[in-house]
């Protein structure tokens, strides 16, 4: 089957009745998730900013002579951002960041907390997938709830010492753009691959998928995740995810298993 092909189908997949029913799931858990977070987040930020030394120092002539006062005052609590929006170029820069860094951060944990979701859902929709399409394939699975959990805090874990070393490149501009993404790409691709191979295949028809097609399958998880980026994306084509690399992983095995016969 031709990737076009491939593509159209899995769209029409998507919008079944019992696939549309799937797809809210994530996107209403997402929300949740993402809806509690930024108000953890943000108390703890506004505690943060919940004091702030300014010290300032005044020169006065008297008589001919400097005298020098250091001034030191407390800002506590909105008195901070008074302060920081009462001229012009720290309100710019406070303002910016602020932007920036939240929208970056509720974008990146939108995606991981969907890519965590949407793992409880796989199942239900290549079940679906097989009875419309692959009957004649036969989903075994290699794994387990231990092995599933451990794999995730490895990967995450993983993902976490990515974003630590690659700190000095985040000052480079357009390789930051890299650095930012590789991380959570690489967290990305081995929660959705494992996902699905882990509920059709066989350890070994995994193994020799990713021996045979492993570029393939990272190409089709790079553009996942680069539409991912769209705002908004993740929380409405999660499960479109899951239908296009499940038809890629049924198609697969039973190539695999035809040339077993």
């Amino acid at each position: 089957m031709s990737e076009t092909n491939l593509i159209i189908l899995s769209v029409k997949d998507f919008f079944t009745k019992q696939m549309l029913k799937y797809s809210l799931a994530p996107f209403i858990l997402t929300i949740m998730i993402m809806y509690i977070l930024f108000f953890v987040v943000a108390g703890i930020g506004v505690e943060s900013l919940g004091q702030m030394q300014v010290q300032t120092t005044e020169t006065t002539m008297q008589n001919g002579i400097p005298h020098t006062e250091s001034i030191s005052t407390m800002l506590e609590g909105t008195a901070i951002i008074q302060f920081l929006m009462s001229y012009a170029i720290t309100s710019w820069i406070a303002t910016f960041l602020i932007y920036a860094i939240g929208s970056f951060m509720v974008l990146y944990a939108s995606i991981f907390v969907a890519v965590i979701v949407i793992g409880f859902l796989t199942p239900f929709v290549l079940k679906e997938l097989q009875r419309r399409h692959y009957s004649d394939v036969e989903m075994i699975g290699y794994s387990n709830i231990i092995t599933g959990i451990l794999s995730v805090v490895k990967w995450a874990a993983i993902m976490i010492l990515l974003f630590i070393l690659l700190i000095p490149f985040y000052f480079i501009p357009l390789v930051n753009i890299i650095a930012f993404n590789l991380p959570l790409y690489y967290f990305f691709h081995k929660m959705i691959s494992f996902d699905i191979s882990s509920n059709i295949c066989t350890k070994e028809e995994n193994k020799q998928i990713h021996y045979f097609s492993a570029n393939k399958i990272r190409l089709k998880t790079l553009a996942l995740y680069l539409v991912s980026l769209v705002p908004f994306a993740i929380f409405f084509g999660a499960i479109y995810y899951v239908i296009y690399l499940g038809h890629t992983y049924f198609i697969e095995v039973r190539e695999i298993r035809n040339n077993v016969k």
